[in-house]
């Protein structure tokens, strides 16, 4: 059984592996024959591929043949065109170089034609220029025997008769300038004085300040004669040490119940009333306390000075101010000028400058500051050697105000020539105000000078026989000498003498020149 079993297994492994032998011996004859089939496929394609490179190389070949021998006949025929070009160009230059040679032959037959006739212009230029030679020489033949004639008709040299053109034209100049001027002066009155009548009556009916007249002393009531000699203390220790402190001057005399104080600087008057008021209500008086109650009254009046600065600039309008300005403002109430209050007469041409620039059209402000401040050199006059006008300009440009206000501080007296519209307004508000009626005092010397030199100046022309100053110095009349001065030559003394007056005389306001030639013909009926 175990070898029928082992035989039926061996059996069964055999019919097995034959089919697997046989396919394995069928795959490698497959492959084998497979194998030669691709080779023999491989080499018909390497022919074919062989024998298509080949066409397509010829066929390459014969395309870039043909390919030559049609760019060798374009480049052919584009040569032929730009020779056929260039032959065209060459036949229109030789064209134009032949009209060119053309024109060129005219024009030197032009200019040949030219230079001929300039010789001929020449030739008869030269001639021209011969027969002028001898017509100046014969007009001058005929000048010198006409001037000869003229000379012997006239009885005149040549010399004689120019002077006498001279002196006729300078008749017929100064005939035509006076007529000039009056021409002109009559249009500018006609438009300006209404213009300025109108503009200078408002601001002064709109302005109306008060003017306090100002004196050189100042009167303390005593309750008693007897406080006078307290006052001057033990051989006059108490009077000595207040003099010292104050720089015042005490007048006891025999006034009843009074005692006079006199000093020209107004500080130091109202330092010394201030003090001497305190003293006689305190009674202790003697030199400490002396000494004592003038520093209080020094520091009182300080503070009454910059109230008053503060109140004129609020008065005025006017903003930041420099306070050392404000405080010279201030000093201005105690100061005068011609028994005129300084600081009420600042803040009239203040008022009077604004209102007529507010009705020219020009800057108020600038204008009210201007004339508040065109005096501000009086503040400090009496203490800083210098004219009122040189200290404000200095005082001004310390404390940094405007290049327009310097100038019309500068230029309000006529120092300096006024280029802006405000010095101008300040100037004529400055005189409105010192020249209007009541205004200022002025003494009778210094009126009388004053009255002397304006006929001095008139009397220093030639031509005038006399002179009279009226209207209290407001207006001078000169007579005229009717044989020495024509009319014509009245308007030029007119003006002539207004302006010698306005650079050599001071004077408030404004002075009227007038003058008067009158010819008289006296004859006797016998």
């Amino acid at each position: 059984m175990t070898e029928i079993g082992f035989l039926v297994a061996a059996v069964g492994v055999a019919d097995i592996l034959i089919p697997i032998a046989a396919a394995i011996l069928f795959g490698v004859i497959g492959f084998a024959l497979g194998n030669q089939f691709r080779k023999n496929v491989a080499e018909r394609e390497i022919g074919s591929a062989e024998d298509e490179a080949k066409r397509i190389i010829n066929d390459s070949i014969k395309a870039a043949e043909s390919k030559k021998r049609e760019s060798l006949l374009e480049v052919k025929e584009e040569i032929h065109k730009a020779r056929v070009e260039y032959d065209q160009e060459e036949k229109q230059r030789r064209l134009e170089i032949s009209k060119q040679e053309r024109r060129v032959i005219q024009k030197e037959e032009q200019l040949d034609r030219k230079i001929e006739q300039a010789e001929k212009k020449d030739e008869q230029l030269t001639e021209k220029i011969k027969r002028n030679e001898q017509l100046e020489s014969e007009l001058e033949e005929q000048k010198s025997k006409q001037i000869e004639m003229l000379e012997k008709i006239s009885s005149l040299t040549q010399e004689e008769a120019k002077n006498w053109l001279i002196e006729k034209l300078e008749h017929e100049v100064v005939h035509e300038q006076a007529g000039k001027l009056r021409e002109l002066e009559e249009k500018f009155k006609e438009e300006a004085d209404e213009r300025a009548r109108n503009v200078v009556s408002l601001a002064i009916q709109r302005c109306a300040a008060d003017q306090v007249a100002e004196t050189a002393v100042s009167v303390v009531p005593i309750p008693s004669d007897d406080m006078k000699g307290r006052i001057i203390g033990r051989e006059g220790r108490n009077i000595r040490t207040f003099e010292t402190m104050t720089g015042v001057d005490l007048i006891i005399d025999d006034t009843p119940d009074a005692i006079t104080l006199s000093a020209f600087d107004p500080v130091r008057r109202e330092i010394a009333r201030i003090a001497l008021e305190k003293l006689i209500i305190d009674g202790r008086i003697h030199p400490a306390r002396i000494e004592e109650m003038v520093e209080r009254a020094r520091k009182e009046v300080d503070q009454q000075i910059k109230k008053e600065g503060e109140r004129a600039a609020f008065e005025a309008g006017i903003h930041n101010l420099h306070p050392e300005i404000i405080k010279l403002l201030g000093r201005m109430q105690y100061r005068t000028s011609y028994g005129q209050n300084v600081l009420m007469h600042s803040l009239e041409v203040c008022h009077i400058a604004g209102l007529m620039a507010g009705e020219i059209g020009a800057d108020v402000t600038m204008a009210k500051r201007a004339g508040l401040l065109h005096d501000l050199g009086k503040a400090v006059d009496h203490e800083v050697e210098g004219s009122h006008v040189q200290l404000g300009v200095e005082l001004a440009k310390r404390y940094k105000e405007s290049n327009e206000v310097i100038h019309a501080i500068a230029a309000h007296h006529g120092d300096v020539e006024a280029k802006t519209v405000i010095a101008c307004l300040v100037q004529a508000a400055d005189a409105v105000s010192a020249a209007r009626p009541g205004a200022r005092r002025e003494n009778m010397e210094n009126y009388i000078k004053r009255l002397e030199k304006l006929e001095e100046l008139a009397n220093s022309f030639p031509g005038v026989s006399g002179c009279y100053a009226v209207q209290a110095g407001r207006e001078i009349r000169v007579m005229a000498s009717p044989e020495k001065i024509s009319d014509d030559e009245m308007t030029l003394l007119a003006r002539d003498l207004a302006k010698k007056i306005e650079n050599e005389l001071d004077y408030p306001g404004q002075i009227k020149v007038n003058i008067i030639r009158e010819t008289r013909v006296v004859e006797y009926a016998r």
